[in-house]
């Protein structure tokens, strides 16, 4: 971590919220912000950027500066399809920050599915930001969901890293389903698992409190629950099952959507 934090801006108030979100990871990790925002050629081979691009980025800057700073921005607008323009942008970037949704209407923007496909192709791992600040932003754990899939371990990285910079309890949460457990499962093996996943990065960050909850209920429902109360979830792209053709794990999709935190879904690099 420490270099480039990129956020996508769209001009709608969900995308200011993670302008605002983007300029306090860069603070945390030392790095600097680019504000991007792609914009889709009303003409073909029309790509000379419209004004009010440029200066929707350059507002959306300003409105960093404002939330931090001390940060080092800069601004791009590049024309094309903004999954592509970010995909690009994620190779160089140690996080990606976008609006869960967008203003809606216009080609281009952050809408709909854009974050889905965003998070299943990003190079680093993707925040999407749903809500404006609130109080337990400074104040909650950051949790991680647990579920036993690569992409799952992966993400425990991210969150002791994340629980690190922010000085912020991590709360490893492992949904339990007795209905749903694989054969010879127990609460009591679904304890070990999750202490297991948890073992191998608690030695290295040792300053991070950490705290096990095993939770009756689906994953759904869990995670969204314990984003109530939580400043950060970390997720991974894909659950257990890895149905082939899936963009993005359906728990993985349903908290980006509905989380009341923001949300960092991390990809296997393969």
């Amino acid at each position: 971590m420490g270099n480039l934090v990129v956020v996508g801006v769209d001009g709608s108030a969900m995308g200011l919220a993670a302008v605002e979100e983007a300029a306090a990871a860069a603070v945390r990790r030392g790095a600097a912000l680019r504000v991007v925002h792609a914009e889709v050629p009303i003409k073909p081979r029309h790509v000379v950027p419209d004004p009010a691009s440029r200066t929707l980025v350059h507002e959306a800057a300003a409105h960093a500066l404002a939330v931090a700073p001390g940060v080092a921005v800069t601004t791009t607008v590049v024309t094309g399809d903004v999954v592509h323009v970010l995909e690009v942008e994620s190779q160089d970037a140690d996080l990606i920050v976008v609006g869960s949704r967008g203003m809606g209407g216009i080609a281009g923007l952050l809408l709909g599915s854009t974050p889905v496909s965003l998070a299943a192709r990003s190079h680093c791992p993707v925040m999407t930001v749903r809500e404006a600040h609130r109080d337990s932003a400074d104040t909650g754990p950051v949790v991680l969901g647990v579920d036993g899939s690569r992409d799952s371990d992966e993400a425990v990285s991210v969150a002791f890293a994340e629980a690190a910079l922010r000085r912020a309890e991590l709360v490893a949460v492992h949904a339990w389903q007795p209905d749903k457990a694989p054969a010879g499962a127990t609460p009591e093996s679904a304890e070990r698992m999750l202490a297991q996943v948890i073992a191998g990065r608690a030695d290295t960050h040792p300053d991070v409190t950490v705290r096990r909850d095993l939770v009756g209920g689906t994953e759904r429902e869990v995670l969204l629950e314990a984003s109530e109360a939580a400043q950060l979830l970390v997720v991974g792209a894909r659950g257990r099952s890895g149905l082939a053709g899936l963009l993005l794990g359906s728990v993985s999709q349903a908290v980006m959507t509905h989380a009341h935190c923001p949300v960092i879904t991390v990809r296997r690099q393969t």
